[in-house]
């Protein structure tokens, strides 16, 4: 492993770190760039050997961890108004039609 990959490793763990203790994932998608915009200006200075193509990586990388294809759930565990829809509809998918009966049921009677 490389000095640049290190330096890269210690970066990125550095902005998921700051991510996490800043309640970032909780804030507005708007907010949450502007706050990458603002952390990658000291990571900027804090790692001057990364170069503004290791930063804008970074960058992306942050977002793409603010914006998970999974959704986080909110604190005290509720999750996304979307989560909960489509957990719905997967549930509504998975149960049996109305006056179905089981399989124990038939082999019972």
């Amino acid at each position: 492993m490389t000095n640049k990959t290190k330096l890269k490793d210690r970066a990125r763990d550095e902005l998921f770190s700051h991510i996490n203790r800043c309640a970032v994932l909780q804030a507005a998608e708007e907010d949450q760039k502007h706050w990458m915009e603002e952390t990658m200006d000291y990571l900027a200075e804090r790692y001057p050997d990364l170069s503004e193509g290791d930063l804008q990586g970074l960058f992306t990388l942050g977002m793409r961890f603010c914006r998970p294809a999974i959704p986080h759930g909110r604190p005290g565990g509720e999750a996304d108004e979307a989560e909960e829809e489509g957990g719905a509809v997967e549930a509504q998918e998975t149960q049996e039609p109305v006056g179905a009966a089981s399989t124990e049921e038939v082999s019972a009677v």
